[in-house]
């Protein structure tokens, strides 16, 4: 049971959790704190939960001016690995560590991207409908437009963990020739060509946005990205939304300019019904859940509540992604001892 606020006499620290995590997790920090999620019952709003929480374990964008706020706060963990979601400028002048889940999606994110990938260049959802609808002829007759996977180049823009773990899928699994674009031309396993952005953009069957959202990120694929690509292309964004100039994208499918494209991210989400993606032609949308599996879920909840109990024992955090800030945290740390 999650405590309620009447139990707050109990000397207990506060772990507030933005969404649900695995519940055998959460068994694990309520036998040590008391844990509120936000929008269960006699829960407050978000600000007003920071302002007593110690640690807030988080899967939503958390305002830089609620941190500022939060007098008692310790960390923020972000459940996942993306840290677009919390203020570390902010936290780090605030001496609040933040941590992620590096390790946990990556699997599940690329198992998606193929998903999508063989649901429309292989016409999977098109042909379910219209196999529902009578339209047996016209399926198999389309069906020898279609191109296998294997031979074909998949490109990546972004290597990190994601990005090895698609590449291996393409390269072991479907005999894929993969090349790859990242901020570092090193360290690449020898069947991953390493090139500049141009190239990837040009020889890609199959181009994986797998990168940061970084000022350099944000409208990548823009219109003169999206004219460097091939015409019968596939554009997979498993990154962020603002990586991808979204009105140049639907452009770029009605014209023919590319062949396709798989979505999992936006810019506004959810997807706005004014949004022209959600008519435009050869594109499979998906609600931002590449990385949420039972699985995926358990293995990030397991490495949050990890480095939760090492922050309430005043430790350093295993996956602390403002190292630089260290010493202010510890400063504000050993004001809870005293």
């Amino acid at each position: 049971m999650l405590n309620s606020l009447h139990q707050r006499t109990l000397p207990m620290p506060v772990i507030l959790l933005t969404d649900p995590i695995d519940p055998t997790e959460a068994r694990r920090l309520e036998a040590v704190a008391q844990v509120r999620l936000l929008g269960a019952e006699g829960v407050g709003p978000l600000a007003e939960e920071m302002s007593m929480a110690d640690i807030v374990i988080v899967r939503r964008k958390i305002p830089a001016e609620d941190v500022v706020g939060a007098n008692r706060l310790r960390a923020l963990i972000r459940h996942g690995v993306g840290l677009d979601f919390i203020p570390v400028e902010t936290a780090s002048a605030n001496g609040i560590a933040v941590t992620n889940t590096p390790g946990t999606n990556e699997q599940s994110v690329a198992e998606q991207v193929f998903g999508m990938v063989l649901g429309l260049r292989r016409d999977i959802l098109r042909n379910d409908t219209q196999v529902r609808a009578g339209a047996w002829d016209g399926c198999r007759a389309r069906a020898l437009d279609r191109r296998d996977l294997h031979g074909a180049t998949l490109g990546l823009i972004g290597f990190g963990s994601i990005g090895r773990a698609v590449a291996r899928i393409a390269h072991f699994g479907f005999g894929m020739t993969v090349v790859a674009t990242k901020r570092s031309q090193s360290d690449g396993p020898e069947w991953v060509r390493l090139c500049p952005l141009d190239d990837v953009l040009s020889t890609a069957d199959i181009l994986v946005l797998a990168c940061p959202l970084t000022p350099e990120t944000r409208s990548l694929i823009s219109r003169e990205a999206l004219a460097k690509m091939q015409p019968d292309s596939i554009l997979v964004n498993i990154a962020r939304g603002p990586v991808v100039d979204e009105a140049a994208l639907a452009d770029a499918l009605r014209d023919g300019v590319i062949g396709g494209a798989c979505l999992d991210v936006f810019t506004t989400q959810p997807l706005p019904p004014e949004s022209p993606l959600r008519s435009a032609p050869n594109t499979v949308l998906s609600p931002h859940v590449a990385g949420v599996t039972a699985d995926s879920m358990r293995r990030m909840s397991q490495v949050a509540v990890d480095d939760a109990l090492r922050i309430l024992s005043a430790e350093q955090p295993r996956h602390l992604c403002n190292a630089q800030a260290w010493p202010e945290i510890a400063k504000r740390w050993a004001t809870y001892a005293t």
